[in-house]
């Protein structure tokens, strides 16, 4: 049976991690629990630790820092592969990301490499967000395609599940991007390397407790990542052929 790990990476969040663990493990319940927290000053930490000690599901590692959502999923994925899981789930610790969407996510993983859970896939699914923070996302949509190529109308997105073999095939140490570009960065990685990637639609709502870690700096790194991403691929608008 194949093993599926869902990575939460948390910074003052101690209002959702129990009821976000709770609502994984309603939707999955023999999936596993990666907490990556770093330092909260909220205390998150501490709650974590105790959700830990109640259920052998539930995981978390302790970084000193705020590092960035970059380096808490490279933390995190390093931690999956060296325990054997077979599908890495990315997920958001607010309930932006429906956690009864997890089934239909990691079930697409049987036939795909990397499944993305897809705000504007056939439509536009996004609840209670200002109008101009759904025209940057969408924005960044169109700007990655037309400078990349990458085929996916939800470049940005952190829902997805990974199987093991493209966290296995990118060169995560080269990762360089740590904000939202981030996914941009690895799904670019993951079509060029020849992997499937398939969205499914979801609807996105905002956060229920806590507060956003959007900036304009963080919007900036995205924007300069997909130039240097067509930089470094010579900008080649194609994947290369995989054998299966």
């Amino acid at each position: 049976m194949e093993k599926t790990l869902v990575i939460i990476p948390t910074y003052d969040e101690k209002d959702n991690v129990g009821p976000i663990s709770q609502a994984v493990f309603g939707a999955l319940p023999d999936a596993h629990v990666l907490f990556v927290d770093d330092n909260s000053p909220d205390g998150t930490g501490a709650l974590i630790d105790a959700l830990v000690a109640a259920d052998a599901r539930v995981h978390v590692l302790h970084r000193p820092g705020k590092q960035g959502l970059g380096r808490a999923y490279v933390a995190g994925f390093t931690w999956a592969l060296a325990n054997g899981f077979d599908k890495i789930v990315e997920m958001d610790a607010d309930f932006s990301h429906d956690p009864a969407a997890l089934p239909h996510l990691v079930a697409a993983a049987d036939d795909a490499d990397l499944v993305i859970g897809s705000r504007y896939i056939g439509g536009i699914r996004v609840m209670n967000w200002p109008l101009s923070r759904l025209l940057l996302s969408t924005f960044a949509g169109y700007y990655v395609r037309f400078v990349t190529g990458l085929p996916v109308c939800d470049p940005t997105g952190g829902f997805k599940c990974f199987r093991r073999r493209v966290l296995e095939t990118l060169d995560l140490d080269r990762v360089t991007s740590n904000g939202y570009s981030f996914q941009i960065e690895l799904n670019h990685g993951a079509w060029m390397g020849g992997f499937r990637i398939q969205e499914i639609p979801i609807v996105f709502e905002d956060r229920r407790a806590g507060y956003s870690k959007m900036n304009t700096g963080i919007a900036g790194e995205a924007f300069l990542m997909v130039l240097k991403l067509a930089w470094r691929s010579g900008f080649r608008r194609w994947p290369k052929r995989r054998v299966a």
